[in-house]
C-alpha cells in the first residue's frame, strides 16, 4: 500500500481531531454506564441519540453507507456493526460499543467492550487481553516504525493466550472521513506498509475472538458474528503520530485491567 494516499494532518488539524475524539470518548463512557441487564440494545441506541444531542455534534455512523443505528452495539458473539434492536442485555453478557462523532468536520472514533454482571472468567480474560493488545500496539506507534510492526503487536499479544484475531475487518486512517488510508489490520500484513510519520492519524481497533477467527455477516447486511458463536471483544482508540510518543485522541479511562476485572491472565 503506497503512502502517498495517506493524508498527514497539521498540528492544528490534530487539535481538531482531538476535540472530536474527546467527545466520542465521553459519549462512549457515558453509554457504558447505561449497559444494564434487562435493557434492549435499541434502548441503548436511543440513549446514544440523546447523548449526541447533548454534545451538539454530528454522528459519524448514522446514515453512513445506509447504516441505520446511532452507534454499533454488538453483544457476545456479535463482533462489530451490531444494530440496536429487540435483543435484551442479560447478566453474563459482554457488550461492544462503537461510537463515531463529527465535530467541526473532523471525526472521532472509539470502541470498548463492557462486561455485564457475572461474566465467565475466560471471557473476562478475552476483554483484558484485547484492551491490553490495543495499548501494546499504541506503544509501538512511533515515527519511523513500519506500520506492520504496530499491526503485529496486537496478534503477538493475544495469540499466545489462545485468542484469535479477526482478519476480515481492520483499523484505518481517520480525518475528515471516517475511513482513510492506511488500513490497520490486527496482524502483520503481507503487503508493504508505510513507516509512521508525524501527522498520521490512525484508528487501531483489535477485534479478538474467544474461539476461531472466522466471522460471517447476518442477513441485515451489517452485523458481523463469530462463525463458531463464541464471544468476541473490541477495543479502539484513534491516535496521532507525533515526533515522540503517540497522542491518544480518544483518551478515556481503561476498563479491562486485570485488577478491575478481578482476574489474572
Amino acid at each position: 500500500m503506497s503512502s502517498h494516499k495517506i493524508i498527514l494532518k497539521s498540528p492544528g488539524e490534530v487539535a481538531k481531531l482531538k476535540k472530536a475524539g474527546e467527545v466520542a470518548a465521553r459519549i462512549l463512557m457515558d453509554l457504558g454506564a447505561e449497559i444494564q441487564p434487562g435493557r434492549t440494545t435499541r434502548e441503548i441506541d436511543q440513549i446514544a441519540a440523546e447523548l449526541f444531542r447533548r454534545e451538539g455534534c454530528k454522528n459519524a455512523f448514522f446514515g453512513y453507507r445506509g447504516y441505520p443505528g446511532q452507534i454499533c452495539i454488538s453483544v457476545n458473539e456479535e463482533v462489530v456493526h451490531g444494530i440496536g434492536g429487540d435483543r435484551r442485555i442479560e447478566n453474563g453478557d459482554v457488550v461492544s460499543l462503537d461510537v463515531g462523532t463529527i465535530v467541526d468536520g473532523w471525526v472521532g472514533d472509539n470502541a470498548m467492550t463492557v462486561p455485564v454482571g457475572m461474566v465467565d472468567p475466560e471471557v473476562l480474560k478475552l476483554l483484558a487481553a484485547t484492551e491490553e493488545s490495543l495499548f501494546r500496539a499504541i506503544d509501538c506507534a512511533r515515527p519511523g516504525v513500519p506500520l506492520a510492526d504496530v499491526c503485529a503487536a496486537v496478534e503477538a499479544f493475544v495469540r499466545p493466550r489462545h485468542f484469535s484475531v479477526v482478519r476480515d475487518f481492520v483499523g484505518h486512517g481517520v480525518g475528515r472521513s471516517m475511513h482513510e488510508e492506511p488500513q490497520v489490520p490486527n496482524y502483520r500484513p503481507t503487503w508493504k506498509t508505510p513507516r509512521l510519520k508525524p501527522g498520521m492519524v490512525i484508528a487501531i481497533e483489535p477485534m479478538v475472538n474467544l474461539g476461531r477467527p472466522s466471522v460471517r455477516i447476518l442477513n441485515d447486511g451489517w452485523t458481523v458474528i463469530t462463525a463458531d458463536g463464541k464471544p468476541s471483544a473490541h477495543f479502539e482508540h484513534t491516535i496521532a503520530i507525533t515526533d515522540g510518543a503517540p497522542l491518544i485522541l480518544t483518551e478515556r479511562p481503561r476498563i479491562a485491567l486485570l485488577e478491575q476485572l478481578g482476574i489474572t491472565l
